[in-house]
C-alpha cells in the first residue's frame, strides 16, 4: 500500500455546527472533485467529511486491491461518524460516490437529503461483466482511464491514468443492488445532470426520478461533462447544492 497521498488527494474533515454533510468521490478520483463544496459547507458553518476511499488518490496498484465492500465500507463509516456528532447529516455524491449514497440510503435510513451529481445508479447489462471478465481471464489487469471527463479547456482531473478492470468489475455487479434499494430513499434529492456525459449514461438519472420515494429536483448542466463539478457549470452546482441544503438541512 503506498503512502504518499496525490496533491488533492487527501481527505477533508471540518468540525463545524450540529449539521453535517458526506461528500464522496468518483471510482479512480480524488476527494478534489468535491473539495470546493466541501469547503463551501463549512464555510456555510456544517460539520463536514469528504473522506479519501480506500485504494484512491494514491496509485492504481492500491486500487487493485480494493473494492466495492471497501469502498462501500468506508463510506459508511464516515457517515457514521458524522451521524455520532450531528443532528442531522446530508450525502453528496459525485458518480460512484452517489452509488455509495445510495447504499448508505438502504441501511442507515435516517439520511436527511442527497445531492447527485451525475450518479452511477443503473447497470448497463450483462456484456459489460463478460467482458471484464474475458479481459480478466486473459490477463489484461486495466484499461484506459476513465478521468478527465471534463468540457473546460484546461482542467485535468486528479485520478488515475488506468482503470483496474477487477475492482470496476465489483462495481459493475454492486450497482445492480444500488438499483434495486432506490426505493429506499425517502429524503428529497437535488440530481445535477450533465446533458452531455461520456462516462455515466444520462438514463442513470431517469432511474433515480422513476424509483426513489423521496421528492427529486432535477436540474440541467448544459455545459459540463461528467465530472461536473470542476467543469463550466460548477457554479450552478455549488449555488444550487448550498441552497438546497439550506432549504432541507437547515443552516
Amino acid at each position: 500500500m503506498t503512502d504518499v497521498v496525490m496533491p488533492g488527494g487527501e481527505p477533508y474533515f471540518f468540525a463545524g455546527g450540529p449539521l453535517g454533510v458526506l461528500l464522496l468521490h468518483g471510482f479512480t478520483s480524488t476527494t478534489s472533485t468535491v473539495i470546493d463544496l466541501a469547503h463551501m459547507c463549512a464555510d456555510a458553518g456544517y460539520t463536514v467529511s469528504a473522506p479519501r476511499l480506500p485504494g484512491h488518490g494514491t496509485s492504481v496498484d492500491d486500487l487493485m486491491n480494493t473494492g466495492w465492500d471497501d469502498w462501500g465500507a468506508a463510506a459508511l463509516a464516515s457517515y457514521d461518524e458524522l451521524a455520532a456528532s450531528c443532528e442531522r447529516v446530508a450525502i453528496v455524491g459525485l458518480s460512484m460516490g452517489a452509488t455509495l449514497a445510495v447504499h448508505i440510503a438502504a441501511v442507515r435510513r435516517d439520511v436527511a437529503a442527497f445531492v447527485f451529481i451525475n450518479p452511477y445508479v443503473k447497470h448497463q447489462g450483462v456484456e459489460w461483466d463478460e467482458l471484464a471478465q474475458t479481459l480478466l481471464d486473459a490477463g489484461v489487469l486495466t484499461y484506459d482511464s476513465i478521468g478527465s471527463d471534463v468540457k473546460k479547456e484546461g482542467v485535468v482531473e486528479t485520478s488515475y491514468a488506468q482503470t483496474p478492470i477487477a475492482s470496476a468489475l465489483t462495481l459493475l455487479q454492486a450497482v445492480k443492488v444500488v438499483n434495486d434499494n432506490l426505493c429506499k430513499i425517502t429524503a428529497p434529492s437535488l440530481l445535477l445532470n450533465s446533458t452531455e456525459d461520456h462516462v455515466v449514461e444520462l438514463d442513470n438519472g431517469d432511474e433515480l426520478v422513476k424509483k426513489s420515494n423521496g421528492s427529486v429536483e432535477r436540474i440541467w448542466l448544459e455545459n459540463s461533462y461528467h465530472v461536473a463539478t470542476l467543469d463550466n457549470d460548477h457554479e450552478v452546482i455549488e449555488s444550487a447544492t448550498m441552497a438546497f441544503l439550506a432549504g432541507h438541512l437547515g443552516r
